[in-house]
């Protein structure tokens, strides 16, 4: 079952226009039309799966993020770019926080997270709505929860959003949700693909960045600050994740190709 989105999901505003066809790669080889706001620029998949039946999309094999496993020519390179990537989180994080606590929201299989509590500087706690990744991130003895605790008014001094925010259905109602978890001195880091990237303009509708129809949202960067303000939350900086770059460009080629 799908539903058609009638209005912007950042500002709400009414007016849509086409943007591109893009198909689901990974699984179902469904093709899905994503829309534009030609207020704030927001891209969005439209219609896209409701949420009861979203998790079908996530069951393919060579869908690596949810899985401690997978095969294939590109899942070593997938490995190599997380252990670097992974060192790099943790530097970043360390250029705001030495210590403290850090909610990790959608901590798929654990692996952020694992860093993370290794250094007993750091409480960690983490969020995955997916049944299988969560039961891989328990397995690393880490405290994983299935979402977000509205009544939970526990204070935490950072957030992590690595990749999610694009698979969210209730995008705002959840970045409010994160916000009450903050206070004064918290930090918030997100990770968003970048529609308007070199990569993303080079191989259209097969940028493995779509990912439809995983990713619901895929933000520009005037509406993921729209985004922000509409959620009261402050941009502090901006950041290239450069290894996520190239991956998603070996995928995009492989896609194009139709081999690697």
């Amino acid at each position: 079952m799908y539903e058609r989105i009638e209005s912007c999901p950042v500002c709400n505003h009414s007016k849509l226009e086409n943007y591109l066809i893009a198909q689901d790669h990974s699984f179902s080889k469904e093709s899905f039309a994503i829309m534009r706001c030609t207020k704030c620029s927001h891209l969005f998949t439209n219609p896209r799966p409701v949420h009861s039946e979203i998790g079908k999309y996530y069951e393919s094999a060579d869908y690596i993020s949810h899985t401690s496993k997978s095969s294939g020519i590109i899942t070593p390179l997938y490995n190599i770019a997380k252990t670097y990537t992974l060192r790099w989180k943790k530097n970043l994080i360390r250029r705001f926080h030495h210590s403290g606590s850090l909610l990790d929201y959608g901590c798929g299989t654990g692996d952020f997270l694992s860093v993370m509590s290794k250094d007993r500087s750091w409480g960690t706690i983490g969020i995955e709505p997916s049944d299988k990744a969560r039961a891989v991130s328990k397995s690393k003895s880490l405290q994983v929860h299935s979402q977000l605790n509205k009544d939970n008014k526990s204070k935490v001094d950072v957030i992590t959003a690595w990749h999610v925010l694009e698979h969210v259905h209730d995008l705002k109602d959840t970045l409010k949700l994160l916000r009450k978890r903050t206070h004064d001195k918290s930090i918030m880091f997100i990770a968003v693909p970048n529609p308007e990237s070199y990569d993303a303009q080079v191989y259209q509708e097969n940028w493995a960045g779509y990912d439809v129809p995983r990713h619901l949202h895929h933000f520009t960067q005037r509406s993921f600050e729209t985004l922000l303000s509409k959620t009261k939350l402050q941009l502090v900086d901006k950041v290239p994740m450069i290894l996520d770059a190239f991956y998603v460009s070996i995928l995009s080629s492989k896609y194009q190709h139709k081999s690697m």
